[in-house]
């Protein structure tokens, strides 16, 4: 996979995946986090994941109702993780493979355009 900007990448659709796809390698894992501020690999590079702090639980919640839509329309659905009750996560991965598709990062870039309330500086 060539690497790709973010509005390449919002441009498109994620594609269904049952398996058969091979992985992206570490360094085109590398070279498309490049283009994704904020999100970095986890699980031995097997999965991207992005961290918020949020201003309190509800804005939270709302920021994952959004990413909830926002996947669901996609066909991809990422793990949502709160903890202290306002630091957010989200970690993306192809299921299906096992680590990493373009699809991840498709849903990475669309996620990054949502609204999220911070917590003040």
């Amino acid at each position: 996979m060539t690497a790709q900007n973010v509005d390449q990448l919002r441009a498109k659709k994620c594609v269904p995946c049952e398996g058969g796809v091979p992985k992206l390698t570490p360094v085109e894992v590398a070279a498309q986090l490049a283009h994704l501020s904020g999100w970095s690999t986890c699980h031995d590079g097997q999965r991207i994941r992005k961290e918020w702090t949020v201003k309190h639980f509800m804005a939270g919640m709302r920021f994952f109702n959004m990413v909830a839509e926002v996947a669901e329309a996609e066909g991809h659905h990422p793990d949502l993780h709160i903890a202290g009750y306002r630091n957010v996560a989200v970690e993306i991965w192809t299921h299906a493979i096992g680590g990493l598709s373009e699809n991840d990062f498709i849903l990475a870039a669309k996620i990054d355009q949502l609204p999220v309330e911070l917590k003040s500086a």
